[in-house]
């Protein structure tokens, strides 16, 4: 087995990654790296070897690549499917430095928000931006990822709610190599195009109560997804509140399509 992470192909990118702490407990083994300033943390099976799928996970805005909301679906897939998992701090999260364009829209969005404009289309027009920089970045993790012998070219997945959406709807419509998605609580403002190039399977996450992205603008994205299969999920309930047994609904989702 290859004790690092190797390049990214992307001449954008570093040759080569540079690695943190790894640690190992209840059957799953975490790695933390590097690539360029790209933090990110791989998680596969104690002791795995060979190939097999990997899920890339999308955080949360205001989160990072270990928040509890990627934490526990993480630790199911590789514990349960025996799959890879990775996920990295989008830009200006986590171990990331701030970016002052990023903070001067943040303070202008405040602002007109303050004034009585609707947050939904500023939401669009922040991730709109960021997804920009994170979809080359991604890929470029990705190539860097299954160069090792314990992940492999395997079958890839996509799962991010929120910003996680916001940034993954462009990255799973640019990605040819993933062929399954969990997406959801992300409006049709910010990617509806790119929703519509989107032709893997999905199941979409809904907030019927959302507070952040109106009920409309997320069955509008819904029904953007050029996906011959797309499974729309539904609960009551704001934003944040999504019911833990969608998690084993997800699981199950990519059993059945990533193997």
């Amino acid at each position: 087995m290859r004790s690092s992470l190797l390049s990214a192909s992307s001449s954008s990118f570093p040759s080569s990654v540079s690695l943190g702490a790894a640690s190992s407990s209840g059957g799953v083994h975490e790695q933390f790296f590097t690539l360029g300033e790209v933090p990110g943390v791989l998680w596969t099976p104690e002791g795995a070897t060979g190939p097999r799928p990997l899920v890339l996970m999308g955080h949360g805005g205001g989160h990072h690549k270990k928040a509890p909301g990627v934490l526990a679906p993480a630790h199911r897939f590789v514990t349960e499917l025996g799959y890879a998992v990775v996920a990295v701090d989008v830009p200006a999260h986590g171990d990331r430095p701030k970016v002052e364009e990023y903070d001067r829209l943040a303070a202008e969005n405040r602002e007109r928000i303050a004034a009585g404009a609707e947050l939904a289309p500023l939401i669009a027009e922040f991730q709109a931006l960021v997804a920009r920089r994170t979809v080359p970045e991604w890929r470029a993790v990705l190539d860097a990822v299954q160069r090792l012998d314990h992940v492999g070219n395997g079958p890839v997945g996509y799962w991010g709610v929120s910003l996680g959406c916001g940034l993954g709807v462009p990255f799973v419509a640019a990605e040819p190599r993933v062929r399954a998605a969990v997406l959801g609580h992300g409006g049709a403002l910010a990617s509806a195009a790119e929703a519509a190039r989107i032709t893997v399977p999905v199941e979409f996450l809904l907030q019927w109560d959302d507070e952040r992205v109106p009920r409309a603008e997320g069955l509008a994205l819904f029904d953007a997804l050029g996906s011959a299969e797309k499974t729309l999920h539904v609960n009551p309930g704001p934003h944040g509140e999504v019911p833990a047994y969608e998690l084993d609904s997800t699981v199950r989702f990519f059993a059945r399509h990533l193997g």
